[in-house]
């Protein structure tokens, strides 16, 4: 996804985000702000972590009122520390309080993110194998969460069904067997499209490999089973392997020398990055 196309979905997004939190009006900063009084509010980390969204941030602010400023004092993918100024936003103290809640919100869900896919992406530093994301992303969150992935080291799979083709249980089970799904995802799907199929014992991965599947993807397989498979594809299609994989368990997938490890839990189970917008006041 291009630049320009990200930021008219971001955009779009942030602004439905804001509608959300501000239906009619802030009416508790309404009550207390009458007029339009010039503030600055610090940025502060409160957790160790890896910082994602700071534009996604200040875009908050800024869709709000174009005069806000947002001065940082680091960018995306650098390890922050407790206690530390990240930045400052200065602007008009109604949309500091207005934008405050949105804007963290997106802050820490990324960073969070990021902070968790760092984490499990270390473990993976000293193998060729790339650590994936899926689609268990949150609803109009995606373009937002895969972005943190690839800031925390990991990388994306396909972003939507659009995307790429990946034949699973139940496309398989529709179609009537792995070898007519690929027969069939071939016949349909464009050319450069590669074709995934998703296997869950030996007979699948046979099977997908006589049907010339691209990536096969070996799901929620015992150890021993995934070196049988690896072994039974031969080079002839590139390997991944999912399921339930996390920070706890990746250790056992990381001497299989697949190509890749996708993990769910790098979007649907990192926890957020604790951060703030302290010490508000008028200049």
């Amino acid at each position: 996804m291009n630049q320009i196309t990200m930021k008219l979905q971001a955009d779009h997004l942030i602004m439905e985000a804001l509608k959300e939190d501000i239906s009619s009006e802030d009416v508790t900063t309404n009550s207390v702000m009458k007029e339009r009084v010039t503030g600055e509010v610090e940025l502060i980390c409160k957790q160790d972590g890896v910082i994602a969204g700071l534009d996604v941030f200040t875009r908050v602010f800024t869709l709000l009122d174009p005069e806000t400023a947002v001065e940082l004092y680091c960018k995306d993918g650098e390890k922050v520390k407790n206690g530390q100024l990240m930045g400052k936003v200065t602007g008009d103290i109604r949309v500091l309080l207005s934008g405050e809640r949105v804007a963290l919100n997106y802050l820490q869900r990324m960073s969070g993110i990021a902070t968790y896919t760092h984490s499990v992406a270390e473990l993976l530093k000293e193998s060729k194998t790339k650590l994936l994301d899926t689609r268990k992303t949150t609803p109009n969150m995606r373009i937002f969460e895969k972005y943190a992935v690839r800031v925390g080291g990991g990388y994306n799979h396909r972003y939507n069904l659009s995307d790429g083709v990946l034949l699973k249980d139940n496309h398989i089970g529709a179609a009537g067997g792995v070898k007519e799904a690929v027969r069939m995802a071939k016949e349909y799907a464009p050319f450069v499209r590669k074709i995934e199929v998703e296997v869950e014992n030996l007979d699948m991965v046979k099977e997908a490999v006589e049907a010339g599947a691209d990536i096969i993807m070996l799901d929620n397989m015992t150890t021993e089973e995934m070196q049988e498979a690896i072994a039974v594809i031969g080079g002839r299609a590139e390997t991944e392997c999912s399921g339930n994989v996390t920070k706890e368990n990746i250790g056992r997938l990381t001497e299989l020398g697949v190509d890749y490890i996708s993990s769910g839990a790098l979007t649907h189970s990192a926890p957020i990055l604790d951060i703030s917008l302290k010490n508000l006041h008028a200049v």
